[in-house]
């Protein structure tokens, strides 16, 4: 169902999608491809990836050639998933530098990586500030993006609706 598409030059595999194959936009989550527009960019015919984002109903466009330097890719297998919960479940912190607006920084870094393994460690690390202190805006923000960018993937990736992965993930963080 899915197809691939090999970079000839240094042998990576860089994805392409087709109508109706699932994405993830490293800023904005699973994306569903509603179709394949042709448009003129730059002086010439581009191919762009139109997906609506499951979460929002957002549409974003990308174009085909730009896909893998935005970091459009496949949702994460269920073997992935597992991986995810074990990362959500460890006892360390990912970012313990001092001040608050470095450790900021380099959580939103983290979001924006747009990997799986990143998203859920800073899950993990403001659900466990939550019960030390109030979080700030800030911090709040970075919850529910990290939250929102996961539980649709994973969801999808182990087959289940995301109200059963919100209460997985509750369940770990809270254990």
């Amino acid at each position: 169902m899915m197809a691939s598409q090999t970079n000839g030059s240094n042998g990576t595999s860089s994805p392409t999608f087709r109508v109706g194959d699932k994405a993830v936009h490293p800023s904005h989550g699973v994306g569903e491809v509603m179709e394949l527009e042709q448009r003129e960019l730059g002086g010439r015919n581009a191919t762009i990836y139109v997906l609506r984002i499951m979460d929002t109903g957002l549409k974003v466009m990308v174009p085909m050639e730009a896909a893998e330097r935005v970091g459009l890719r496949r949702v994460m297998q269920a073997d992935q998933a597992e991986e995810i919960f074990d990362i959500l479940k460890a006892p360390e912190v990912a970012v313990d530098v001092q001040p608050w607006s470095r450790r900021f920084r380099a959580y939103t870094e983290m979001l924006k990586s747009g990997l799986p393994t990143e998203i859920a460690k800073v899950l993990r690390d403001m659900y466990r500030l939550k019960f030390d202190k109030d979080l700030s805006f800030g911090e709040r923000r970075l919850l529910d993006q990290a939250r929102s960018l996961l539980v649709q993937e994973l969801a999808l990736a182990k087959e289940v609706e995301p109200a059963s992965i919100e209460g997985e993930i509750k369940q770990i963080l809270t254990a």
